[in-house]
């Protein structure tokens, strides 16, 4: 069972998205909370696989919780939720190393993808919001336009493409013919040669190096 915590400020909203999220019989909402501080007390308390922040939300917004939960409990993914499209809500969160970014009034199958590809090492952006950040991305800061790091060998270069494209462990895998054992290492050899600290920041790394 995928555990799961809700952060959403709006309660007719979250019971809506908890309705939406367990119609899937492989996950379940087990924690709630309508503000940051209250989702980060209760990760305190329980074992969540995936938290679902809301940007927004009173006392202690989505941004400021996901930095805190990314530093206390590493392992678990984090998706950031909102109905504001806006770039720099997108890049905060993208800098942070959460999961994905998803829009509010996107439908069931997109929200327990999202969830399921969190897990599984992927990268998940609502299309609207793609369409908006990834011309930043590839401007924004990185204009100087630095090399890539020459030490990445032809197959690295490959995984680092495909995790670029938002693709986990196993579809990198069935790719690139190599075994989810050789991905993984992989990914961790690069990680280490860009000194980088997860897949998220592989992925933006990709994309500001043209590699997608």
């Amino acid at each position: 069972m995928i555990k799961v915590l809700l952060a959403e400020d709006q309660v007719m909203v979250r019971q809506g998205l908890k309705a939406m999220i367990e119609t899937d019989d492989e996950i379940k909402v087990i924690g709630e909370a309508d503000n940051g501080k209250k989702a980060v007390n209760l990760c305190e308390k329980q074992l969540f696989d995936v938290a679902i922040l809301d940007i927004r939300m009173p006392e202690m917004d989505g941004i400021e919780a996901a930095k805190i939960l990314r530093s206390r409990y590493p392992h678990m993914k984090i998706l950031m939720l909102t109905t504001f499209d806006d770039n720099q809500y997108v890049l905060d969160a993208l800098k942070l190393g959460v999961s994905g970014y998803m829009l509010k009034n996107g439908d069931t199958e997109s929200l327990i993808r999202s969830i399921k590809s969190a897990l599984s090492g992927g990268l998940s952006l609502e299309d609207q919001v793609a369409a908006k950040v990834m011309p930043v991305l590839l401007q924004k800061e990185y204009e100087e336009e630095r090399q890539i790091n020459p030490t990445l060998t032809p197959r690295e270069r490959a995984i680092l493409k495909c995790i670029g494209e938002g693709l986990n462990n196993k579809e990198v895998a069935e790719r690139l013919g190599l075994s989810v054992g050789t991905v993984k290492n992989q990914t961790s050899h690069i990680l280490d040669k860009l000194e980088l600290r997860d897949r998220t920041q592989l992925a933006i790394y990709a994309i500001r190096h043209r590699l997608v």
